[in-house]
């Protein structure tokens, strides 16, 4: 079995903090098999030294290809770093030729449809600036190119440069890392919020602007969702519908889940401004006739119980596969402990519920799972012992 080890530090100074992790690896990797692959998440403080603390692991570590990107906050094991220096490293030997690095400048390839001399990509880990371009449609044709159509990752939260790793350091456009069938592993996202309302069908959209759902003027619909009256003042309206969120699944996307919660396949996005007059909503989101959705608020009881659930589930299914390597977690950046109720709450949860595996993720500025793109949700991926 592949071994997987992480390390974690934090200090006003990357080097103080590299160090300390590097002392953490050797540790670990004494009389283990060479690792090749490795992954870092850096919080923004330490943006301006991305580059020399690539440079630097290269050198400790020739021979290992990194991944990674810069957010407000990164977790290892069962601690947070939110909005302080910090970094957190995982490494790992995995088969030769079962891993494939990526970038906007050095895309992910279709491999022949004969299978001759191609990398054939299975699932990929997925790190990229929310900014970019037509990212969703970015998304999309990755998945296209992976058999299990499978990604898992995140986008960058930094506060300064959306920073991405992919073994030199990218600003803007995707990379990551794509695994080929030698490299199984579980992924499950689990959802923030709740709905507060019945899930509606649009039956008519303009780009972002939400005219109306089942026929009804779509003001109408969250009104009676949310218990308010027609009359209610302007205010008071607008404080309302900032901390209510629309809950959007695609038509062809399957619908089902639980009553009062939301399956994986909702996309969680923010109302940005209503129309009194006109009773239409303008949503986060290019939206159409046909896709559903159910408003909904962020709720901490709800998500602690979501997660923990999936948690469990991807344990008992790793268990049957041969146990977990490693994990990766990857979160909200409007998560993490203190939505939790205390510091470090989220990280210790995961890391509690998988019990003694190397964990480590970083929080994220919108979550990827298969070609979707979430928002307030967690997306674990662990990597099996199944050869």
């Amino acid at each position: 079995m592949s071994k997987f080890i992480c390390a974690h530090a934090g200090d006003a100074k990357w080097e103080i903090a590299l160090g300390s992790c590097w002392g953490q690896v050797r540790y670990q990797l004494q009389d283990a098999p060479r690792p090749n692959l490795g992954w870092c998440y850096l919080t923004d403080h330490y943006t301006q030294a991305a580059g020399n603390i690539m440079e630097a692991l290269r050198e400790h570590m020739p021979g290992v290809h990194w991944v990674g990107t810069v957010g407000v906050g990164v977790g290892a094991e069962g601690v947070e770093y939110f909005d302080e220096p910090a970094m957190v490293l995982m490494l790992a030997d995995l088969p030769p030729d079962s891993f494939k690095l990526f970038s906007s400048p050095q895309p992910l390839q279709t491999p022949p449809e004969d299978g001759s001399n191609g990398f054939e990509a299975f699932t990929a880990l997925v790190h990229a600036d929310g900014g970019s371009p037509d990212l969703p449609i970015q998304l999309k044709d990755l998945s296209g190119k992976t058999t299990t159509g499978y990604l898992f990752g995140g986008l960058s939260s930094a506060r300064n440069q959306p920073l991405c790793f992919a073994d030199e350091v990218f600003l803007g456009g995707l990379s990551g890392v794509a695994f080929g069938p030698e490299v199984p592993v579980l992924s499950r996202v689990t959802q923030g919020c709740q709905p507060v309302g019945p899930q509606r069908t649009i039956t008519r959209a303009e780009g972002n602007y939400l005219v109306t759902l089942d026929k009804d003027r779509a003001l109408d619909c969250v009104l009676e969702d949310l218990g308010l009256s027609l009359d209610i003042p302007d205010p008071e309206l607008r404080n309302e519908l900032a901390q209510t969120l629309a809950g959007l699944i695609a038509a062809d996307e399957d619908v089902s889940a639980k009553p009062g919660q939301f399956g994986t396949n909702t996309e969680v996005r923010h109302l940005l401004g209503v129309g009194r007059q006109s009773g239409v909503l303008v949503v986060a989101e290019q939206i159409a006739a046909g896709m559903k959705l159910a408003f909904c608020k962020r709720n901490a009881e709800a998500a602690k119980h979501d997660l923990l659930r999936i948690v469990g589930e991807v344990r008992a299914q790793a268990e049957a596969a041969g146990g977990i390597r490693g994990a990766l977690y990857i979160s909200c950046s409007g998560r993490g402990g203190p939505h939790f109720g205390h510091r470090n709450a989220e990280f210790q949860m995961v890391s509690e519920a998988l019990g003694p595996v190397p964990l480590i993720g970083f929080f994220a500025g919108g979550e990827i799972a298969r070609h979707h793109l979430y928002g307030y949700t967690g997306v674990l991926t662990v990597f099996t012992g199944a050869a």
